[in-house]
């Protein structure tokens, strides 16, 4: 290997912690590097792995360069900073924390604004009747300008915020927003509500990796390591494994054939099923009167093939 895998994550906040916990969860935890000031960091299970820690916004433009191969960061700040996102970076998996909703919101008093279509007629009727532009605060001006344009907004201009932007409209700053939100309480707070088909993103954390990074067969193969782990914990997760008597096995598997069909796994006097099937085999098992029933969960459930990895692969060349 010409040198190691770069993954970059989070350096401060919830996020960090989230992303320190997932790793963890999976047996990949971090462990501080030597001398790295705080600004590096490595996991000892993958020492072929250096970890970076970047603020959000910076990964998203590290991936986009091609600094570094891998990274954690929001899909809003993907898709806000890296033009072309599809051609630059692989969206490797969703994390399932650091969710947040990009949203247009209005005042709560705009009664009459309940949908995009509305919004766009309450910005044509103000650019009559006062020759002026609509004004929208956002952060998120690439992903503003392309929703707007998918619905027809035309009569507007953009504020760019600094700031708390949820407070734009209460200051006169601008008349309406578009912003990220997670519970929706300050919008809320600041009189604010979320037209109701205004839902631009419904981010979340992502595992990336970069397309213009520069990649060998050793990193990839680094990347077929990683995945796998943190594929086999998710999987196990969502898992169960049933055990029963090995005398009953041929009663148990008549019981349970539906399940099969479904997609459950057989195992030696046992079948491994998603969770959400955990109740009706439970049923069709007592039914067919055969125990007891061991129910255990697995640590990681491992596939021969990550196919995440064998699509960047693929991507890379």
């Amino acid at each position: 290997m010409t040198g190691p895998l770069i993954l970059a994550i989070p350096s401060k906040g919830r996020l960090k912690e989230q992303v320190e916990a997932w790793l963890a969860d999976a047996g990949l935890p971090l462990s501080s590097a030597p001398g790295g000031r705080g600004y590096t960091a490595a996991i000892p299970a993958l020492p072929n792995v250096e970890v970076r820690l970047l603020s959000a916004a910076d990964i998203a433009a590290a991936l986009d360069s091609g600094e570094v191969h891998l990274g954690v960061t929001g899909e809003d700040l993907l898709r806000e900073q890296v033009a072309d996102l599809d051609s630059r970076v692989m969206l490797l998996r969703a994390l399932g924390f650091g969710r947040a909703d990009l949203v247009v919101a209005v005042p709560r008093g705009w009664l009459d604004v309940e949908t995009m279509a509305d919004l766009e007629e309450v910005a044509h009727l103000h650019m009559v009747r006062t020759g002026k532009r609509l004004r929208v605060a956002t952060k998120y001006l690439v992903q503003t300008r392309a929703f707007f344009a998918r619905n027809g907004v035309a009569d507007y201009r953009i504020v760019e915020s600094g700031g708390a932007t949820e407070g734009a409209p209460a200051s006169g700053a601008a008349e309406i927003i578009v912003d990220i939100t997670t519970t929706g309480a300050t919008l809320v707070a600041n009189h604010l509500k979320i037209v109701g088909d205004g839902v631009i993103l419904k981010s979340q954390a992502r595992l990336a990796a970069s397309l213009s990074a520069d990649w060998t067969g050793d990193r990839l193969a680094v990347v077929r390591q990683l995945l796998g782990v943190v594929e086999a914990r998710a999987r196990a997760k969502d898992s169960v494994m049933l055990v029963w008597p090995a005398e009953r096995d041929e009663a148990a598997r008549t019981a349970l054939a539906g399940l099969v069909e479904k997609g459950a796994r057989p195992r030696a006097n046992g079948l491994l099923i998603g969770e959400r099937d955990l109740l009706e085999a439970q049923g069709l098992l007592a039914g067919a009167g055969i125990g007891p029933v061991a129910a255990s969960r697995p640590e990681h459930l491992f596939e021969p093939v990550s196919e995440a990895a064998e699509a960047l692969s693929a991507r890379i060349g």
